[in-house]
């Protein structure tokens, strides 16, 4: 009879034990292969500062404000200091100067081809995958989207509409040549060019959820990426997002752009109340962030130079520090992720393959390029869970055109962990009691300074050999121009018509 009651006490603890250990211990397996829809949002040049819940009292962003009071937020969260760079290294799992991509025009925005895009083996594994707006990695043809594993393709040319530069980057000549520019553009759609009729940020937005909808009515898994080419200059915003920013008496530039930004949130509110309407929520990621660091600092009020909301950090868009690339991250999945939850562990862009490849359940191939992201689950299924420190590089790269790039070496460089930044090998900061960077500490430790630049010499010398694209020539044609005549002469450009949503 004891040795019954032992038995029967020893279940006991060990049901109550597996009972308090089954949910925390299980959460990630069961993240794991869910296959879940993925919506990833990333606005062009908007920074920590251009949003009202993380403090500008300028703005109005009520619809992301919501989200991300939904949210689990990275609150340390880095990509690359620049926009091509930054799409690179989302897509490739590793950073950009491993895929060519030195620049964000030159030949140098390229993603080498030899690189397998996530996108690839989402679709090996039954997703659907759709972009929206902003490419930037390669126009010519075997670098365009739908070469790179998206099913569904609708962007613009280059790194911006109406953007044309010496060689292969340059977008639609109607878009160059458009007065608005951000109005009624010619946009690829698969394999044909057409016409769109409104403001850029609302088409892209009317072409996803179009999109989107159609997926879910066919129970098709699916990755969205929309991608808005806002608010990236030139500064054009409808005019009914600029009267407030006028009134206040803010330039042209500045109600341009305030004006964009607030745009995208209304189009996030309609995305997140067409989730509400579709009951989405409960199996639909929706992710939001930035490409970089803010891009604009500085404006005229009434005609008096004023700073503009910067979040606190110092510097913005290109640069190596803090500002650079610290940006935004809300994640948000109804009853799968915390909301209201901060998760302060240092994340990167590079994250993202390992965990969308996770969470969709596909093998992630051993001959492909070597990865430096991680799978972000267990921070996903407990904000505190361990994390072992790592070393983030960043560049800015843009070197000279055939210039050697070992000139560019310890220029416009820094090396991040999660306590520290190394800048231009002159500069350390704490960044655990210093976050905006104000004080230089780097004469206090020479011992940090020294094992980070022996990390970053090692990472160059392994780094270089995969600069593809240094000598790469300028093309004699521009595709996306030779595209659209082609098709012009030959049949036409339709107008888009959007897929009801």
């Amino acid at each position: 009879m004891r040795q019954l009651q032992t038995l029967a006490a020893w279940i006991g603890a060990l049901t109550v034990l597996m009972a308090c250990r089954g949910p925390a211990a299980s959460a990630t397996e069961t993240l794991t292969g869910s296959r879940p829809n993925i919506i990833l949002v990333m606005t062009d040049d908007q920074g920590m500062g251009d949003l009202s819940c993380l403090g500008n009292k300028v703005l109005r962003t009520p619809n992301l404000d919501r989200f991300y009071g939904l949210s689990t937020r990275f609150t340390d969260f880095h990509v690359s200091p620049t926009c091509a760079p930054t799409r690179s290294a989302i897509f490739s799992g590793r950073h950009e100067f491993r895929n060519g991509v030195t620049h964000t025009i030159k030949e140098r925005e390229r993603m080498a081809l030899s690189t397998t895009t996530f996108p690839q083996l989402l679709r090996q594994g039954g997703y659907e995958t759709g972009i929206f707006g902003k490419w930037h990695l390669g126009d010519e043809d075997a670098f365009q989207p739908y070469n790179r594993g998206f099913s569904e393709v609708f962007i613009h040319g280059a790194g911006g509409i109406g953007q044309s530069y010496e060689g292969s980057c340059a977008d639609f000549p109607p878009n160059r040549a458009a007065e608005g520019k951000y109005f009624d553009n010619v946009i690829l759609h698969n394999d044909t060019i057409v016409q769109t009729s409104g403001f850029c940020t609302d088409v892209f937005f009317q072409a996803a959820l179009g999109w989107i909808k159609q997926q879910h009515d066919a129970k098709r898994p699916f990755f969205a990426y929309i991608a808005p080419n806002a608010p990236h200059g030139p500064m054009i915003a409808p005019e009914k997002y600029k009267k407030r920013f006028a009134d206040q008496g803010w330039d042209e530039a500045t109600q341009g752009r305030y004006g964009m930004i607030e745009n995208i949130d209304d189009n996030f509110g309609l995305l997140m109340k067409k989730l509400d309407e579709w009951s989405m929520w409960d199996d639909t990621l929706v992710i939001f962030i930035t490409d970089n660091g803010q891009a604009s600092r500085g404006g005229r009020r009434n005609g008096k130079p004023e700073r503009l909301f910067t979040a606190g950090f110092k510097t913005g868009k290109g640069s190596p520090y803090e500002g650079g690339t610290h940006v935004p991250a809300f994640w948000r999945w109804r009853g799968r992720l915390g909301e209201g939850v901060d998760v302060p562990a240092l994340t990167a862009h590079v994250d993202f393959y390992r965990t969308f490849c996770q969470l969709a359940g596909v093998e992630i191939p051993a001959d492909i390029q070597p990865l430096e992201g991680r799978t972000l689950l267990p921070l996903l299924k407990d904000p505190k869970a361990p994390w072992e420190d790592r070393q983030l590089f960043v560049h800015q790269g843009r070197w000279e055109k055939g210039a050697d790039p070992n000139t560019g070496k310890f220029r416009n460089f820094a090396v991040r962990t999660a306590r520290w930044r190394w800048v231009n090998r002159r500069e350390l900061y704490d960044i655990s009691v210093d976050p905006f960077e104000a004080t230089n500490v780097a004469d206090q430790h020479p011992d940090v300074i020294a094992r980070l630049s022996q990390a970053y010499d090692a990472w160059w010398a392994e780094t270089l050999p995969l600069m593809v694209n240094e000598q790469a020539p300028y093309t004699k044609e521009q595709p996306q121009a030779v595209r659209y005549e082609k098709q012009l002469r030959e049949r036409g450009i339709p107008k888009w018509e959007p897929l009801p949503f």
